[in-house]
């Protein structure tokens, strides 16, 4: 009390320091003066609770309060930033529902709908005054999913040679299964042209089984009849009876002999030859079938033939481009790239099923004869899985790339898309949908086999 009273009389310029000491002590002793500083004491409390409450309400309106920005169609979840503010809670955010987001204990979360700037309104209290609600403009902007600046026009159904825009297949595949799905790529289905990319799976006597893909050339104006007509072309080959046993014959002197039996092994790969010849030459024919020339169906492909064996799983496999085929251990300890890509030498220009001078003395080099005593993966793909997400051809042979890819297919990705080979009862589905992610520059079509 007795500061206040010094105060007050140095206020009122009552600063005689030979009278002022007398004079306070004399004022304290008067009830009334007591209880009147009580009251001024009091009143100045008040003042300055009112006044903090005040100060911190409004340096919270005016702060400059960022929210992150959200993109459409994607998880999102923001915590609003108040450890600056401890005595300031927010009651609610209006607007966040025409985002198609919600606040709740303190977070703005949701899946935004649409690209947009969106006004939000702020309601907040002040822990000493909760009755007083103020309000706090704010903006939310969603970017636009970059998936959904691209057109999807359906092809044209009357065209010639027309094929389904997607295709999806599961099966069994020997003892193992087997997932393949095909996409038409965004650069496509921008301008509704056809997906050039093709597979073809069958089951064949003498307990064989044939995967065959391929990529049609983008500058090809046929390279979707191309890659049809490869893949049904190589997997026809093998469905012959007598071309299997043939192969059976010395695929048998190959691995149930003690020596290592190097003229069945020419044998193996010359029917594979012929098969893939067999290929060149119906492409040739159907060229001149509808005058076109042999570059307007320019095609890759790749195909592994695979049975099993009392010591394991033979696997027969061919490539000619840039679509590799992988196998994967047991274990997943080790990969395997089972054929020959034409990249690098080449500067990045591949080559094609269709083009003459693959027939050279070097083609044997493209055939691969493989003895797994099991495998968890066989994989076989088109450039559209390939570039972005191993990027280069060196990582195909790297195993913690394809532990991240298989990571990838199990769900850790932005679109948390996952594919399910343990309950695969819509394995096919899954992974025609994991494969609409997206990659900056990478928008060829996809296709991608599993066997698991």
């Amino acid at each position: 009390m007795e500061n206040t009273i010094r105060q007050i009389l140095k206020n009122h310029n009552i600063n005689d320091s030979k009278v002022i000491d007398k004079m306070v002590s004399k004022l304290l002793t008067q009830k009334e003066i007591q209880d009147n500083l009580k009251l001024i004491i009091d009143a100045q409390k008040k003042i300055m609770h009112e006044a903090m409450i005040y100060k911190e309400r409004e340096e919270f309106a005016d702060a400059f309060f960022p929210i992150t920005n959200a993109n459409s169609g994607k998880k999102y979840e923001f915590i609003l930033p108040m450890e600056q503010f401890p005595n300031i809670r927010i009651k609610d955010v209006s607007g966040l529902d025409l985002a198609g987001l919600s606040f709740e204990e303190n977070k703005i979360k949701g899946i935004p709908s649409e690209s947009d700037t969106y006004d939000l309104k702020i309601e907040f209290f002040h822990i000493l005054d909760e009755e007083n609600i103020e309000f706090k403009k704010a903006q939310l902007f969603v970017n636009a999913d970059p998936k959904d600046l691209w057109k999807n026009i359906p092809s044209d159904t009357e065209a010639p040679f027309h094929k389904s825009d997607e295709m999806k297949f599961k099966g069994n595949f020997s003892d193992k299964k087997i997932v393949v799905a095909s996409k038409r790529g965004r650069s496509h289905a921008h301008e509704g042209k056809f997906r050039d990319d093709d597979f073809a799976v069958n089951e064949l006597p003498n307990s064989w089984n044939i995967i065959s893909v391929s990529d049609g050339a983008g500058s090809a104006q046929l390279a979707r009849y191309g890659s049809e007509l490869a893949t049904q072309s190589i997997n026809d080959y093998f469905k012959n009876k007598e071309v299997l046993a043939e192969l059976d014959f010395h695929v048998e002197k190959i691995f149930n002999n003690e020596k290592n039996d190097s003229e069945a092994k020419q044998e193996v790969i010359r029917i594979l030859y012929q098969g893939v010849s067999n290929t060149f030459k119906m492409l040739s024919e159907k060229a001149e079938e509808h005058f076109v020339s042999l570059k307007d169906l320019h095609s890759t492909l790749i195909f592994a033939l695979l049975k099993k064996l009392d010591s394991g799983y033979v696997i027969l496999s061919f490539g000619v481009g840039d679509c590799p085929i992988n196998l994967i251990n047991e274990d997943f300890s080790k990969v395997q790239l089972l054929n020959t890509m034409d990249v690098g030498e080449f500067g990045g220009g591949t080559r094609f099923i269709t083009m003459n001078e693959i027939f050279d003395d070097s083609i044997s080099s493209r055939f691969k004869i493989t003895l797994a005593k099991d495998f968890s993966k066989l994989v076989l793909m088109t450039d559209g899985i390939y570039d972005p997400k191993f990027i280069t051809e060196n990582k195909l042979e790297d195993l913690e790339s394809w532990k991240t890819f298989f990571e990838d297919l199990n769900g850790n990705n932005e679109d948390e898309a996952k594919v399910d080979f343990q309950n695969d009862e819509q394995v096919d589905e899954q992974l025609l949908s994991w494969m609409d992610f997206w990659s900056k520059g990478n928008h060829d079509d996809r296709t991608l086999a599993i066997i698991y």
